[in-house]
């Protein structure tokens, strides 16, 4: 049976090696996003009420997406900070069901983990999401930012 047991060593070595790089096969690597958040003005009476600046990193890990950042600048206090629908440039509505924490003031913080569905990776993927801040002085939009690799 003793001499056995270097076979088996080796034998129970070589599964356990086995099994880690199927492992590391099926893990699904991660993706980058990033944005520069900035107002855009939809009209020109706005230019007065929005201002300020911010950034964020989205990650996207299999269906769940991890997106932090920061802002600040605003004229008013932020009021909610939500993912919106739209090729790049152009206003679209809110993708459902996404909502993103934000610091309620001036300057502050975006934070959300989110699962995604496969149509919504295709659009995160596509360029086709957009992260837009409201804020009390500009509940249309005060800041606003495409999520690009």
């Amino acid at each position: 049976m003793t001499q056995h047991k270097p076979f088996l060593a080796a034998l129970l070595g070589g599964l356990l090696v086995c099994l880690s790089h199927a492992a590391a096969q099926n893990a699904a690597p991660s993706e980058a996003f990033k944005t520069r958040l900035s107002p855009v003005p939809i009209n020109v009476s706005m230019m007065a009420t929005i201002a300020g600046s911010g950034s964020l990193t989205a990650t996207l890990a299999g269906k769940r997406l991890t997106i932090q950042g920061t802002f600040s600048g605003l004229r008013s206090p932020a009021t909610t900070a939500q993912i919106h629908r739209g090729p790049k440039g152009i206003r679209g509505p809110v993708v459902p069901d996404l909502d993103l924490a934000v610091t309620k003031a001036e300057k502050g913080q975006i934070n959300a983990t989110l699962d995604l569905t496969p149509d919504q990776i295709t659009d995160l993927r596509n360029g086709r999401w957009y992260v837009q801040i409201q804020s009390v002085g500009a509940p249309d939009g005060n800041l606003w930012g495409w999520l690009l690799k």
